[in-house]
């Protein structure tokens, strides 16, 4: 029996693809758990449109991150940390502090794994953080650290 997969399925195939199962398989696990669904040309139907639903959403999830990004280009955060002799701080400011201030003062939610090669901040001054928000659409945040 041929099925398009409209679910990566593991030892069986990815998305889109167009396999070769046996009948049972096919019948009774993927197209009544609807991860496949029979290689008509109905089938492909099904599969194109649910093509373009996914590349409408995408564009959309895009163009949202694209927002995203001008609001968060245009903040900067303030964090106060003491500091002892010779400008060196006592502790550091972590993607997960700059995250949850993101959220408590601007109400933006972001993940803080979605931070690019961030390490803790510890000197005092402006600092630049990347934020990957969706695929190629990178924001830059600054935050400023200042001493108590």
């Amino acid at each position: 029996m041929k099925v398009i997969l409209t679910q990566d399925v593991k030892k069986v195939g990815k998305k889109g693809d167009i396999v070769n199962v046996a009948d049972g398989y096919g019948q009774n696990f993927l197209i009544k758990n609807k991860l496949a669904v029979l290689a008509t040309e109905h089938g492909k139907e099904i599969v194109a449109h649910n093509k373009e639903q996914e590349r409408l959403q995408d564009l959309e999830n895009k163009k949202k991150a694209e927002e995203l990004k001008e609001t968060l280009e245009n903040i900067t955060l303030e964090f106060a940390l003491s500091s002892g002799k010779d400008g060196k701080t006592f502790g550091s400011v972590s993607t997960k502090n700059v995250a949850e201030e993101l959220l408590k003062t601007h109400d933006i939610k972001i993940d803080k794994r979605k931070f690019i090669n961030a390490r803790p901040i510890q000197a005092l001054g402006y600092t630049n953080l990347k934020i990957e928000l969706y695929k190629d659409v990178i924001a830059t945040i600054k935050v400023h650290l200042k001493e108590k």
